[in-house]
């Protein structure tokens, strides 16, 4: 077994963030989430952060480096938000709200994380993107705009600290077994699953599974790559 590696996860309480917390925690690895609101998920230490506030930000790592005993080696970037709305319709406030949640917050939260992992000279970026974010979703030029930036945003990273051990990558998750995906529709849900070549959605553990694999020694040579995990959906886009 080797020395577990500290972990931190935005958004991790709850869906695919805490899947891919408790599967690093099952592994043996040292995990933080981060958190907006309530109490951490039960099991797990979390820290509040508000990613859209550069001291928010710059606290939760600190609290989150006492908790974990060390810089964070592993930072998975899954803390976002959907403000969906037809083009035409869709005020500044609406568009400013989610590209500062789900893209300006994960720049600060890569920022801060850098920092530590130049140190030590290793790391691993993830970043949680969607399928959206490169196939685009009618109603949703908010939330894929900021999805898609996540690509230029591992991909520049990666040219910048490529050198020093360090690693950057976009998992871009189709459909997921979500309660949001469960309380939609039957008929809505079959229609989905009809544009789906697997004809089903993914269980946020296969996330998890796409996520741990990116962090792990055998992914040192895989950076500023964007992994699907979206059944076929997506499919080169």
């Amino acid at each position: 077994m080797s020395d577990p590696r500290t972990v931190l996860v935005t958004g991790g309480n709850r869906g695919i963030g805490l899947a891919i917390a408790r599967a690093f925690a099952e592994a043996g690895d040292k995990v933080v989430v981060t958190h907006r609101s309530g109490e951490p998920p039960e099991g797990l230490d979390g820290v509040r952060c508000d990613v859209t506030d550069s001291a928010s930000v710059d606290a939760a790592f600190t609290e989150a480096e006492e908790k974990l005993g060390g810089p964070v080696e592993i930072l998975v970037a899954n803390a976002g938000i959907t403000k969906d709305g037809l083009l035409m319709r869709m005020s500044d406030e609406d568009w400013d709200e989610v590209l500062d949640t789900n893209l300006t917050g994960t720049f600060r939260c890569v920022r801060r994380a850098s920092k530590g992992m130049i140190r030590l000279r290793r790391g691993r970026i993830i970043l949680i993107s969607s399928v959206v974010g490169l196939y685009g979703g009618p109603g949703q030029v908010n939330y894929s705009s900021s999805k898609a930036g996540l690509v230029g945003l591992a991909r520049s990273v990666t040219r910048e600290l490529g050198g020093r051990g360090i690693t950057a990558n976009v998992v871009a998750p189709g459909f997921i077994e979500t309660d949001m995906t469960a309380a939609l529709p039957e008929d809505t849900q079959k229609s989905y699953k009809a544009a789906i070549p697997a004809g089903r959605f993914a269980t946020t553990d296969e996330v998890a599974g796409v996520v741990r694999f990116l962090a792990s020694p055998e992914a040192a040579y895989v950076s500023g790559a964007v992994i699907p995990v979206d059944g076929g959906l997506g499919m080169g886009h």
